[in-house]
């Protein structure tokens, strides 16, 4: 093996583990942004509870949570929906149980398992 062939064995390693690195980063930084979304989410359910015990209208709740959340705040719809459910007598700001099977697609075996798998077969990232 030449000098330049090893050169290029060794760039190609390293290109290779940078862009393993960067993908397995861009999974991380997308589970991070989903939990984060679902803290922001229960947040405005609390501060929505507690709006609408006070009797502010959904309206009111939604310019208050546009105020603070910017962008972030809940749609008008959902937001209504809540006041609703609140109106109504529910105490929790947690989702109910649903039937049927959990989500379990993003799990950290399945990202280890993904990495894994692209750097097997380099070629089924597109890259």
């Amino acid at each position: 093996m030449t000098t330049y062939q090893r050169f290029t064995a060794v760039l190609l390693l390293i290109y290779g583990s940078l862009f393993l690195s960067g993908i397995y980063y861009c999974l991380r930084v997308f589970w991070c942004a989903a939990a984060r979304m679902s803290e922001l989410e229960l947040q405005q359910r609390m501060n929505i509870k507690f709006l609408a015990k006070l009797g502010k209208s959904g309206n009111e709740i939604r310019e208050m949570l546009v105020q603070v959340y910017g962008n972030n705040a809940m749609k008008k719809t959902t937001v209504y929906k809540w006041v609703k459910h609140f109106s109504e007598g529910r105490g929790s700001v947690n989702d109910e149980e649903r039937s049927g099977r959990p989500a379990t697609s993003r799990t950290e075996e399945n990202i280890a398992n993904i990495c894994q798998i692209l750097r097997e077969n380099r070629w089924l990232s597109g890259a």
